[in-house]
């Protein structure tokens, strides 16, 4: 869905201009990290929650192991992309942003697999989530998709990576429900399938709904408003926040 939103939609006004990008960089850091902790939080609700009840020692030791995968996978996604783009890849600084849309892959990656699987699993599903959320941001600006908050390498192949990745891991032996195939079982055709069938839904269904809306105008600011800006066009006071670098004289 957010594939196809980003490519009906198109880059926003100057995206790919050189001497513009300095001005698609977000503007606060703190308030992006303070973010990513909220979505992180969330996530110890809905994946330990998944567990649907809390009444007995089982329930609560696999309440337990989800939420320690929980923490492992994001830990070493974020990680392994703050490495990356640290040493790695250009223009290989320390990238806060990157830090955090690392820890929110990992996230993604370890949510279909986190109750089926062991502590050790878990990091090697984030460590693989990283370089998946890497290697897809980087393509995407390869392809030239302007995907604002890089949204397809977080949810689109963190996802299907953590999908697959039910098929890979988790030992039957364990009885915590996993049957991967490095253990012997036989579960990544049915991950595949249903890879493939949440593809052929959602694919078809977003482009339906967006195409129209971008081809009557009710998606996509023109490129006027775009060059002022929705602060100034929308809304009262006209600046939310400002850049404007005072000088003092010495």
């Amino acid at each position: 869905g957010a594939l196809c939103g980003a490519v009906i939609v198109g880059p926003r006004l100057g995206r790919w201009d050189p001497a513009k990008q300095e001005e698609f960089d977000g503007h606060n850091i703190p308030l992006c990290v303070l973010g990513t902790f909220f979505l992180w939080f969330g996530w110890y609700g809905f994946n330990p929650g998944s567990t649907l009840s809390m009444k007995s020692q089982g329930d609560g030791h696999l309440a337990g192991l989800v939420a320690v995968n929980t923490t492992l996978a994001p830990c070493v996604a974020g990680l392994i992309v703050f490495f990356l783009r640290a040493k790695v890849c250009p223009p290989r600084l320390l990238d806060v942003g990157g830090f955090c849309n690392g820890i929110l892959g990992g996230l993604v990656s370890i949510t279909a697999g986190c109750g089926f699987v062991k502590p050790w699993e878990a990091i090697i599903i984030g460590c693989i989530g990283g370089f998946v959320y890497q290697g897809t941001s980087m393509l995407l600006t390869m392809l030239k998709i302007d995907d604002v908050v890089d949204a397809v390498p977080v949810h689109c192949a963190c996802g299907l990576w953590g999908l697959l990745a039910v098929g890979f891991f988790g030992n039957p032996d364990e009885g915590i429900g996993g049957n991967g195939v490095l253990h012997g079982g036989n579960q990544l055709g049915t991950q595949v399938f249903a890879a493939f069938m949440i593809i052929i839904w959602v694919g078809p269904l977003s482009t339906a709904i967006m195409l129209p809306l971008r081809l009557v105008g009710a998606l996509r600011h023109s490129d006027e408003f775009q060059e002022a800006g929705a602060d100034l066009m929308e809304h009262s006071p006209s600046k939310a926040y400002s850049n404007k670098q005072e000088q003092t004289a010495v």
